[in-house]
């Protein structure tokens, strides 16, 4: 995962990667937020989905401590984090302030 999580997030459209977990409440309210965020985005995003419990080692290394947990990548560069859930027009506006 280590290796695909590098390439995922390597290219020049931002990656949002959402940290979550199934026994967490707000990251199913997260969920259909997000969908509704890549309609609207299309392919100027990517939306990845990574489960904490299945991937402790990525966790980790990103010190999520929290679900959800929401990080922006772009040509391999974090570029912006925030935990807990947001309004989709405010992810909206942070995803197009860093194309």
């Amino acid at each position: 995962m280590k290796q695909n999580f590098r390439k995922l997030t390597s290219g020049d459209i931002p990656v949002l990667v959402d940290f979550y977990a199934d026994w967490c409440g707000p990251c199913k309210m997260l969920a259909p937020i997000l969908k509704q965020v890549k309609e609207e985005l299309g392919d100027t995003i990517k939306i990845v989905k990574i489960d904490v419990d299945k991937n402790q080692s990525i966790a980790s290394k990103y010190q999520v401590r929290g679900v959800p947990t929401m990080l922006l990548f772009k040509n391999n560069k974090q570029l912006w984090r925030q935990s807990g859930v947001l309004p989709k027009n405010e992810i909206i506006n942070i995803i197009t302030s860093y194309r």
